[in-house]
């Protein structure tokens, strides 16, 4: 494994970052395909052992469960102030008034609840899932800004929005005199590039890091275009993510993979991994082989022709993620 630090902060995060979205309480309704305690301990306790240290979840993955699923295997494997812990908030927890968003209340009420079935008094990194339209950027900020005062994160990061937005929020903070975020999570795969456009060389240019979430755009850079799963099947907002243009460039991974002798999930994130304004992709996982592909891609340097190859198919995409 490989280990950099997050944007210009001193804090270290391994190459690759360990999704959690994909393990909960399944009675908890979520994703049919969701992997309960039992069958995830197994895959958390591979990615620890493999060197991975970062570790992504969110008060909504799962009804709140992914975080109590993830805090627990973490406690029982490793040392807390050895591993990074992430968690994001904005997504509706509860209906009503209040039950979501970005408000002072929604923060500090999340930010408990959350550290509760995480089972910690701190996370390393509290993240905003996406931007409020409905609440002044003023209090949201002010109000993670105490958050990280209290010592219940220490570290803030943001998650898909327009640049825009995140640099008007790091411009409020700065002039306040709060904390601005370290991190950006954003929509970005070898399918999915409109972030080069804004976003990419803004976060280079203030020093933060870049966390893509889908770095192999929902698995289908990892199969034929044609190619199914019982993810992929019940996926109605996947399934318009990436017009039938993309054939092309998923040939193009498998042709790559062929002649390497390595998977087109090493290729895809081998390729993200290069890209300069990149620190740690986050990779789901629901079987082994998904992290030993994604450990692997850690060591496997492409070639610039290589690079400019996959990258040349590539059409312009509408906006989406935000």
């Amino acid at each position: 494994m490989r280990y950099t630090r997050l944007g210009t902060t001193g804090l270290e995060v391994s190459a690759v970052t360990l999704g959690c979205m994909s393990w909960g309480d399944p009675a908890r309704g979520w994703h049919p395909w969701i992997l309960d305690e039992d069958a995830a301990r197994p895959l958390i306790t591979a990615a620890w052992e493999a060197g991975v240290t970062v570790f992504d979840t969110a008060n909504v993955y799962a009804a709140g469960s992914s975080e109590e699923v993830t805090g627990k295997i973490l406690r029982e494997i490793a040392p807390r102030e050895e591993y990074v812990l992430a968690t994001k908030v904005h997504g509706r927890m509860r209906p009503g008034p209040n039950g979501a968003g970005l408000s002072r209340r929604a923060i500090m009420t999340e930010i408990d609840a959350s550290l509760t079935r995480l089972g910690t008094d701190h996370v390393d990194l509290y993240q905003i899932h996406r931007w409020d339209p409905a609440t002044p950027i003023e209090e949201t900020m002010e109000a993670l800004h105490d958050v990280v005062k209290a010592g219940k994160a220490r570290y803030i990061g943001a998650s898909s929005m327009y640049a825009w937005q995140f640099a008007t929020a790091q411009h409020v903070a700065e002039r306040h005199g709060w904390t601005t975020f370290v991190s950006m999570q954003n929509h970005y795969n070898l399918l999915y590039r409109e972030e080069e456009r804004e976003m990419l060389p803004y976060c280079e240019d203030s020093g933060v890091g870049v966390l893509p979430w889908s770095p192999l755009a929902r698995g289908r850079l990892t199969r034929d275009w044609d190619a199914t799963t019982a993810r992929s099947e019940g996926d109605e907002w996947g399934r318009n993510l990436y017009p039938d243009s993309d054939r092309v460039i998923v040939d193009t991974v498998a042709a790559v993979a062929e002649r390497r002798g390595v998977s087109r999930a090493q290729v895809a994130l081998a390729w993200l991994m290069a890209q300069p304004a990149v620190t740690s992709p986050i990779v789901g996982v629901t079987k082994p082989h998904h992290l030993t592909d994604a450990v692997a891609a850690v060591d496997l340097e492409l070639t610039a022709e290589e690079l400019a190859e996959l990258a040349a198919p590539y059409e312009p995409h509408r906006i989406v993620g935000h």
